[in-house]
């Protein structure tokens, strides 16, 4: 079984990457936020895999970071979440914030998080509270309400998601350009911004590519 790859990236893009490793090109899937953090076309990456079996196919799946393949092998043992449903979870929150939702029961979080309705937002909750715990640097201990300018009003972000995928932008994209906002906010104080300019700040990120 592949626990890890190490190559050269052949191509990539917002749900897999292609690596060469020893002349041999891996098709690997990915989460947007290992997508971000890939190098550029013809550099080395490395990436930990999880690889599924089945019938009817061998599926690989990267992560940038440890604690994030952790995370999606917790998230697949909840009932109605697979493989691509755990990458997109994975794509729209980070895993510390994820293992805090999770911890504080912060049905709000996860059900703005694409295909997470309340019953399965309440599934992982009760099955991966006492699980999470250390994932991230996350310390159950200290939880609280996140520093982050958007975290007082998560529905904004999966509101200016739908617009832009409305507009014709794939949903990866669209989480995509909005990290590059969120990450670009002054952290503390400051009030969120209205979904309209949240719309108007990630056009221009995409417009810049």
């Amino acid at each position: 079984m592949i626990a890890s790859l190490s190559g050269l990236v052949l191509a990539k893009g917002p749900n897999a990457v292609i690596l060469d490793v020893g002349g041999v090109g891996y098709e690997t899937f990915i989460s947007g936020r290992t997508y971000d953090a890939l190098p550029e076309t013809g550099h080395t990456c490395f990436l930990f895999v999880q690889t599924v079996v089945r019938e009817d196919a061998i599926t690989l799946f990267g992560f940038h970071t440890k604690d994030e393949k952790e995370l999606f092998l917790l998230l697949v043992t909840v009932a109605g979440i697979g493989p691509k449903l755990a990458l997109t979870i994975l794509s729209g929150i980070g895993v510390d914030e994820l293992c805090r939702a999770i911890t504080v029961k912060d049905l709000s979080r996860l059900t703005a998080l694409p295909g997470i309705g309340k019953k399965t937002a309440q599934r992982l909750c009760v099955e991966l509270a006492e699980k999470v715990g250390g994932l991230g640097g996350f310390i159950p201990e200290e939880a609280g309400p996140r520093t982050a300018v958007l975290a007082a009003a998560p529905n904004v972000m999966d509101d200016a998601v739908s617009a832009l995928v409305n507009l014709g932008y794939p949903q990866a994209t669209a989480w995509q350009a909005l990290r590059a906002v969120e990450h670009s906010l002054p952290e503390g104080g400051a009030e969120p911004p209205r979904v309209e300019e949240l719309i108007r700040l990630a056009l221009r990120s995409l417009a810049a590519r």
